[in-house]
């Protein structure tokens, strides 16, 4: 018989679908700053279907950083991606 392991699900903040912790990406807003998680404060997850709609993420971004800096958002998110994988 298997064993069936409890998966973690989070809310994507952009389309409020539910999944499993390991197919989002944490991320944190610090001093307005977009970051990756690093362990302490508030986070907010990202689903990988909303991470290829710009459009959709740089309002998220702007709501949960509390700011107006698009380019800057959207910069940081493709630097954390890439450093992701």
């Amino acid at each position: 018989m298997a064993k069936n392991f409890h998966q973690p699900t989070r809310m994507c903040v952009a389309c409020r679908k539910h999944e499993t912790q390991s197919k989002m990406l944490r991320l944190t807003c610090k001093d307005g700053n977009l970051r990756s998680f690093e362990g302490v404060g508030r986070s907010f997850y990202l689903c990988t279907t909303c991470l290829e709609d710009e459009k959709k993420i740089s309002k998220v971004l702007m709501r949960q950083c509390r700011n107006n800096q698009r380019e800057q958002h959207m910069n940081n998110l493709k630097e954390i991606i890439t450093d992701d994988r």
